[in-house]
């Protein structure tokens, strides 16, 4: 749609909406749903009634609401498909990596004393690309080298530029001929599984150290963790994992004396440097080994200093709210029928994306659904994770916020009885710019 179009109907959208005699009903519903970019669209009834005597206390129906729904928040984590929502998202993820560092929602202030850290698995090389490189505020040139190799596609493999942090080139290969799309999104497909295999070497390792086998160690010992998944600009995922040592009984017990950072320090290191995952050789492709990236941080969380609890919660709590987006590709499945010339998004990740059709159609590696996942440059994990006893869920901070909300009407909880049919959702041009204005946000 043109922008001179596109804005004649936001306008029009925008009059018919503010001359709406229920114009101030739709308006409390943008407020409730939290400014939401994409409201659900409800249609149905609720009856309340007493659970004693079956008297109807309170009928709801949505014939009378605005358009005839009710409209409610989307919920999406995802910041670029609602702010709003992935607003509400990231508030409670910080608050659950929070309550894991120093207690609070049901957990115990005491687990601010057990061993943690601070944890970032990277992904291996998979060609040279474009990169900021900072040193004392300095900034230094990107691949700069003497005699630097001639590839076989013809480019020098050598870069001189002291690039911006902004600048589009960021994460570009300097030869994409060169790069390794393949193993990149083989990567990306199989960093759940590395992540599995390097939980389960941790707690052998720690076992092995505390002179335990693997099942006596959960009466002594257990790891408790939480992480999120983020894109570099290259197009593969590394994580960031708060890894914690606690008692048998998860928070609420200490973990046993000889359990100390150091030792876990030392069990992560151990851990991230054996774990690999084969993958058999393909038609076109060779067999390869897949393990975490040379590149591995290790950092005590402290009360005070720059790794506090409050700054890895912000820092897992920010990248929840994101996915391969960020580096410049789509946050929908791509269909077979699409044009992936015609796709908005950069050459890189256009490459990385036909990668994972052409991958697709291997036996070898159909168990990987790498078509789904295109959009995704392969992964198909979940992007933030914990462990069962790490703290509260999201699902219970939700839940939480709920029942706050609630106002019963009675002090005795009444039976509800409720019809509700999905009809759509999302908001038209005039009502987004008027949402915006309302809810101070950008929609």
């Amino acid at each position: 749609m043109p922008p001179t179009t596109r804005n004649a109907h936001a306008i029009d959208g925008m009059i018919s909406r503010l001359n709406a005699p229920d114009y101030d009903r739709w308006a409390v519903q943008i407020r409730r749903a939290g400014g939401c970019a994409q409201p659900i669209h409800l249609r149905g009834r609720a009856e309340y009634r007493d659970r004693q005597t079956g008297a109807l206390l309170h009928r709801y129906t949505t014939r009378t609401e605005p358009d005839g729904v009710l409209r409610l928040p989307c919920k999406t984590r995802r910041a670029s498909r609602c702010p709003a929502c992935a607003e509400t998202y990231r508030a409670d993820t910080y608050h659950l990596i929070r309550a894991g560092l120093i207690g609070g929602k049901g957990v115990p202030a005491s687990v601010a004393s057990h061993p943690c850290l601070f944890v970032t698995l990277t992904a291996p090389s998979f060609g040279p690309v474009h990169t900021h490189r900072e040193h004392h505020g300095k900034t230094h040139p990107c691949h700069a080298r003497r005699a630097a190799p001639t590839c076989g596609h013809g480019r020098v493999l050598s870069c001189k530029a002291r690039h911006r942090i902004d600048e589009p080139v960021l994460g570009e290969p300097l030869c994409p001929g060169c790069y390794d799309h393949a193993g990149s999104v083989l990567f990306n497909a199989l960093a759940p599984l590395l992540w599995k295999r390097f939980t389960d070497a941790l707690r052998r390792h720690l076992a092995k150290s505390g002179g335990l086998t693997l099942k006596e160690m959960r009466d002594h010992l257990a790891v408790s963790f939480a992480k999120v998944a983020e894109y570099q600009r290259r197009g593969v995922v590394h994580l960031h994992a708060v890894i914690r040592l606690d008692g048998p009984d998860g928070p609420n017990s200490r973990p046993p004396t000889w359990a100390t950072c150091d030792l876990l320090a030392a069990a992560v290191t151990h851990s991230a440097r054996v774990v690999r995952t084969d993958v058999p050789a393909l038609d076109d492709e060779p067999a390869r080994v897949l393990r975490w990236g040379a590149q591995l941080d290790i950092r005590p969380i402290t009360l005070s200093g720059d790794l506090t609890e409050s700054a890895v919660a912000a820092y897992i709590a920010k990248y929840a709210t994101k996915a391969a987006e960020c580096v410049g590709t789509l946050d929908r499945p791509i269909r077979l029928t699409d044009d992936l010339a015609a796709l908005p998004v950069r050459d890189h990740a256009r490459r990385l994306i036909a990668e994972c059709f052409r991958l697709n159609d291997h036996e070898a590696t159909a168990d990987l659904r790498l078509a789904h996942w295109a959009h995704m440059l392969g992964f198909r994990g979940h992007f933030s994770t914990r462990s069962r006893h790490y703290s509260v869920g999201i699902g219970d901070i939700r839940a939480d916020r709920t029942a706050h909300a609630r106002l019963p009407l009675l002090d005795d909880d009444p039976e509800i009885v409720a019809t509700w049919e999905y009809v759509g959702r999302g908001l038209n041009l005039g009502d987004q710019a008027i949402a915006a204005a309302i809810t101070g946000g950008a929609i």
